[in-house]
């Protein structure tokens, strides 16, 4: 048994197609993948690598009873082949690089799920099966399978021709061939400024094949390792030697700066987020306008094909999260961490993970200030029973001048 059958369980490749769903802009439903990958490109792929590296380190979570088991089991291994990390990372790299990325559920004998898998189609349709859409994939080594449309997760970006798919990378097209053709220009440029060295001027009018043998007379006898002498010697069927003055090739570093921008605008990123050298706002930046949307995308997707439409109803879902206070600078963290704990919003696990450091015992009990009293009660005397209905938490200077005998006086 191999990976195909582990994923696709059931023989659902040999249904009769009714013909393909019927879409409301008279679209053919089909998706397939590029035959020229921008995952070629070195740039794509690091702005890519990088948004997928971030994208990881979502945390899963579920809400609700149902499927309550599979909060574990998307947190470590979502299906036999890959862990988490992986799992994150390879749907934003595929959604990246094609604009869709499908999820299939991985399921027992009894139709119940047990996890996910992200698959690579190389072709995928919408055809009508009894009246009802289904997604027929076909992959790349020929093999076939079908699955109920309301079965699978469909992530996409840049969608607007097509109901179901996002549309294609045709719009950077142009970027690319830009970028192809600015590499052969530095390799050439390097090569060229490498290997001419001399310029000579033939005085007498010879043929190709005699010009050919005697460049090749010349540097042998005077360019080779055998010269020991440093001396080049030539005689009258030159006219002009000329040295070259070889200069290292340089990039336009204008016209490197445009291209690399229209990659960035179009992946929504910078060279900060590429390069690991962002600051704390470029980072929110790069959150808010890139990691969240996808995060949120997942969710939606992912509960929507697990949970029926009466167990969303009873708040059953899937959440994809990640700690933001982990990019903070160390002192937006110490000012966060110290400011939210005396006030009873985060125990001191929580504190730990602003930090990234392990959970200790103990650490889930929550702890407040006590010179906090509601604004209705400011100049009133304090009881010592902070729990009365009405009054505010005690402070400790009452307390020490009450029990010492002192003045009853409210502090």
């Amino acid at each position: 048994m191999g990976l195909f059958e582990k994923i696709f369980r059931k023989p659902r490749g040999d249904i009769t197609a009714d013909g393909f769903f019927e879409l409301l802009n008279g679209y053919t439903p089909v998706f397939t993948n590029a035959p020229e990958s921008l995952y070629e490109m070195e740039l794509i792929r690091a702005a890519i690598h990088s948004f997928a590296s971030f994208a990881s380190k979502l945390k899963p979570e579920i809400r609700g009873s149902a499927y309550k088991n599979l909060e574990k089991t998307l947190q470590f291994r979502p299906n036999p082949f890959m862990d988490t990390s992986k799992f994150v990372y390879r749907l934003a790299t595929i959604l990246s690089v094609n604009n869709t990325a499908f999820i299939v559920p991985l399921e027992d004998e009894g139709g119940f799920i047990t996890g996910y898998y992200p698959i690579l189609p190389q072709r995928c349709e919408v055809v009508e099966v009894k009246g009802e859409p289904f997604l027929r994939y076909t992959f790349s080594n020929g093999q076939r399978a079908a699955i109920e449309f309301n079965r699978v997760g469909i992530l996409t970006q840049f969608q607007y021709d097509d109901d179901f798919f996002g549309s294609d990378n045709r719009a950077l097209k142009p970027t690319m061939q830009l970028i192809h053709t600015q590499n052969q220009g530095i390799i050439n440029g390097v090569k060229n400024s490498a290997s001419i060295r001399f310029l000579a001027k033939i005085a007498n009018m010879i043929s190709p094949e005699d010009i050919a043998k005697e460049r090749k007379r010349f540097t042998e006898d005077n360019l080779s390792a055998d010269n020991q002498s440093g001396m080049i010697i030539y005689d009258n069927k030159f006219s002009d030697l000329k040295q070259v003055d070889s200069k290292p090739f340089v990039v336009n570093p204008l016209q490197m700066q445009q291209i690399n921008d229209n990659v960035f605008h179009y992946f929504g990123t910078n060279a900060a987020i590429i390069q690991n050298k962002y600051t704390e706002d470029e980072w929110n930046a790069y959150y808010e306008g890139k990691i969240e949307p996808f995060a949120l995308q997942l969710s939606l997707v992912m509960s929507n094909m697990t949970f029926t439409p009466r167990e969303i109803a009873h708040n059953n879902a899937i959440y994809w999260t990640a700690n933001r206070l982990q990019y903070a600078s160390n002192q937006t963290k110490l000012s966060i961490s110290t400011q939210l704990f005396d006030r009873g919003l985060l125990n001191r696990n929580g504190v730990m993970d602003i930090w990234n450091m392990a959970h200790v015992e103990g650490g889930e009990v929550y702890y407040i200030r006590k010179e906090y009293a509601e604004v209705n009660e400011l100049g009133k005397e304090v009881t010592g029973n902070a729990n009365s209905e009405g009054s505010g938490i005690p402070g400790n200077g009452a307390s020490a001048g009450n029990s010492a005998g002192g003045s009853d006086e409210t502090v």
